[in-house]
């Protein structure tokens, strides 16, 4: 008999599957993402029926946020009962890790006394309603093909089949919650661009159910623009070609529905005489082939028809990745890569443990190269042909021997995180990548500072909910919205877009409808420096050229003279601040108003993580009151987990949130502006502060342990409308090594971006 690959590995003398039994699911059909809804699953024994000890478990994938299963309360949310047909004692747990990946969730159900014979059943219901509970709450994102997936050990050997035919249901979109209409951010004068506009549920999904005629507005003349946008049942996006502004100028556009309401702005775009414009991407993400959802085909169709990408890549765990799929994968980023509308490149994640390096990102210029894993965990036949790496940097020297200097790489922290003390080649890993739907790792970035690697900055999803560019939290582990990166590239094919990322010229961002901002930093010398691409400390005899001025990712050698940096700014949302660093520095922080603006509102932020790895979760769930005064309004800051809440309880406010790395919080409104004590209360801070000595400046109260973890406050103006911003601020240099001369650009509603680095040395 041949193998049969099942989900506790690949086994010899299998029981042929269609002596497993058979399983249904009711109801079937299509279901609202985030939904409530319950089911009955029925199992029937096969021949073998199954043994005293044997087992069944009904599996989901791990990326699912699906509420979770409990046997306790009839009256909670996803209360489940099991019976046997035939009264044979049933033991059942409910494990989040009870089965190999990507299948970890599991309920597990156990024959403890007695026995099945070919015909009886187990009958599971999820989410059972008979006693007032709600029943379960479905995965926040969309799935063709959501499975219950049934494995069965029969003869107790622990030895867990799937069966053939498995029970499937259909998560869909719900209704809009929200409209997002995208245009470039930097375009040339007269260049032509696209206006591309969805509607979203609430979860993020983009939704299929708009019926919708909108009116669009610009408050400049930008010629092509339709005046309106209908958005049809049935219809996921809409698209209008051949926009152009014929000025230098920056411009946005408004939707309003047929009687005035606005409903959606724009991203801002600039539009100038320059040589580079901006182009977005994504280039971190799987599908449900390994660790996602969704098929890859789906992956590349979302990213560039739905989030409206610019270019995006595949990032499989290299473990998981047979050479069949591999194969796929490159047919598809050939399929899919279109110069000048759409940009793919092949690559994969080398996914070898922390100890060995951590994950890294490989990006190939060019279809079907080498794939080198770190192990064959969950690949069957082991390293036939010798590629394996499995270190990281093995994989460096392999890529070296083989004259592969035309592969990209970035270090990131996932799951694994990258330790680049134990492994980086400058030759190769160009950046690391400090935000994803994993949280905020502004930690790996001060690693390679404090270790003189010079890096750029970079945002991806590392979605597994198959959204690429447009990956939200949801409701499960994930506790940011997937990050973006711009790339400023001359045009928009594979040869720049790698050029760009060599070059470290693009900047990161949070992500979400306000992610895509315009930044435009630029460094001047009062005296020519020795400009550099690649990193002279790396390659040796690094081609060079005398400049005045430098751009993110630039390396300058700069014997004498001063440094002077230009920063411009065209945002979507108001801009709280721009903090100015050179390495670990903060040397500055601008804002866009001034301290007589201030009025009586107070922002309350928490911030950090409470590890390197997965468990980095930190639960802020608390309470505050201002003693003395009075709460007017409270707004969040940063809820993107739409489960978490936010509450006004007559002058106390109460809220559930975590973060994973990123920062969350609240704007309070009082009506005096002076008085009173804010008192705040949570498992990791707690603290005291007089009203009147919250001012522009930051108040910190700090309870970081092997990350920062605090919490800050301090005060905005009433109204703040600025969403342009342009400064110059002279640099004043160290003598001695490197200057990484870099902003991070925070908007009021919370999104944050950051800029490669100048690196700058005497």
């Amino acid at each position: 008999m041949p193998w049969l690959e099942v989900d506790s590995g690949v086994v010899r003398h299998a029981i042929p599957t269609d002596r497993l039994g058979t399983a249904t699911l009711s109801p079937e059909g299509r279901f609202e993402a985030g939904s409530w809804a319950s089911f009955t699953l029925t199992y029937t024994a096969g021949v073998f029926g199954i043994d005293d000890s044997g087992s069944l478990r009904i599996c989901f994938r791990v990326a699912s946020d699906q509420s979770g299963l409990q046997f306790d309360d009839p009256g909670g949310a996803g209360f489940c009962t099991v019976r046997a047909s035939n009264g044979a004692v049933l033991k059942c747990r409910w494990d989040p890790k009870g089965n190999v990946r990507p299948w970890d969730k599991s309920l597990w159900i156990q024959v403890v006394r007695g026995y099945l014979k070919e015909g009886d059943t187990i009958t599971a219901r999820f989410g059972v309603t008979d006693h007032g509970g709600p029943g379960i709450r479905l995965q926040t994102f969309c799935e063709n093909s959501f499975e219950f997936r049934v494995l069965v050990d029969p003869i107790a050997t622990f030895n867990f089949q799937p069966l053939p035919v498995q029970p499937v249901i259909s998560i869909v979109p719900g209704r809009p919650d929200r409209y997002v209409v995208v245009i470039p951010t930097c375009r040339r004068i007269g260049e032509r661009f696209a206006l591309k506009v969805k509607g979203e549920d609430r979860w993020g999904n983009p939704s299929d159910q708009c019926d919708i005629v909108l009116k669009v507005e610009s408050d400049t003349l930008i010629s092509g623009l339709p005046e309106t946008v209908h958005l049809a049942p049935g219809q996921f996006s809409a698209e209008f070609d051949g926009l152009a502004v014929r000025e230098p100028g920056s411009a946005s556009i408004r939707l309003c529905t047929l009687d005035g309401v606005a409903v959606a702005n724009s991203n801002p775009i600039v539009v100038h005489e320059t040589e580079r414009v901006h182009y977005w991407g994504d280039l971190h993400g799987q599908s449900e082939e390994t660790i996602g959802t969704g098929t890859a085909d789906q992956y590349f169709a979302f990213a560039r028809d739905r989030a409206f990408l610019d270019a995006c890549a595949h990032q499989g765990n290299d473990f998981q990745i047979t050479d069949a799929f591999w194969g796929k994968l490159n047919a598809l980023t050939a399929r899919y890569d279109e110069p000048g509308r759409f940009v793919t490149l092949p690559g994969y994640e080398w996914s070898g443990n922390t100890a060995l390096g951590g994950d890294r990102n490989v990006y190939f210029p060019a279809e079907d190269r080498i794939i080198r894993r770190s192990s064959h965990a969950l690949v069957d036949g082991g390293d036939v042909d010798g590629t394996d790496a499995l270190t990281c940097n093995s994989l460096f020297n392999a890529l070296a021997d083989n004259d592969e200097w035309d592969v990209v790489m970035y270090a990131h922290c996932g799951g694994r995180y990258s330790d680049i003390s134990v492994a980086h080649d400058g030759r190769f890993e160009k950046s690391v990548e400090i935000h994803s739907a994993w949280g905020t790792f502004e930690w790996l970035l001060h690693d390679a500072f404090r270790l003189n690697h010079r890096v750029g900055i970079v945002a991806n999803s590392d979605g597994h909910k198959g959204r690429p560019g447009s990956s939200y939290p949801g409701a499960g582990l994930f506790g940011a919205i997937g990050g973006l990166t711009c790339f400023l590239l001359e045009q928009l094919d594979r040869e720049a877009l790698l050029d760009g990322m060599r070059k470290r010229r693009h900047f990161g961002t949070t992500g979400g409808p306000t992610g895509r901002m315009f930044i435009d930093l630029q460094g001047r010398f009062a005296e020519p420096g020795q400009l550099y691409h690649d990193d002279p400390a790396v390659f040796r005899g690094a081609e060079s050229r005398m400049a005045s001025e430098a751009l993110m990712g630039d390396i300058v050698h700069l014997p004498s003279g001063d440094m002077t940096l230009d920063v411009a700014l065209e945002t979507a949302s108001p801009i709280e601040r721009v903090d100015l660093f050179n390495g670990l520095d903060r040397i500055d922080t601008v804002r866009p108003y001034r301290e007589s603006d201030l009025g009586d509102r107070i922002r309350v932020l928490w911030e950090g993580a409470e590890y390197r790895g997965r468990s980095r979760e930190v639960i802020w769930d608390g309470s505050a009151e201002v003693i003395g005064n009075a709460v007017v309004d409270v707004a969040p800051v940063n809820f993107l987990n739409r489960d978490k809440t936010l509450e006004l309880q007559d002058n106390r406010i109460v809220w559930s949130a975590k973060t994973t790395g990123n920062s969350g919080g609240f704007d309070v409104t009082l009506r005096d502006r002076e008085f009173g004590e804010l008192r705040f209360a949570s498992q990791p801070v707690t603290f005291e502060q007089p009203v009147s000595m919250i001012g522009l400046e930051d108040s910190i109260h700090d309870r970081s342990g092997e990350l920062p973890r605090f919490v800050k406050v301090f005060r905005l103006p009433n109204h703040n409308p600025h969403k342009s911003l342009t400064f110059t601020r002279r640099i004043e240099l160290n003598p001695d090594g490197d200057n990484p001369i870099y902003v991070r650009v925070t908007l009021e509603d919370g999104t944050r971006a950051w800029t490669s680095p100048v690196y700058v040395y005497r």
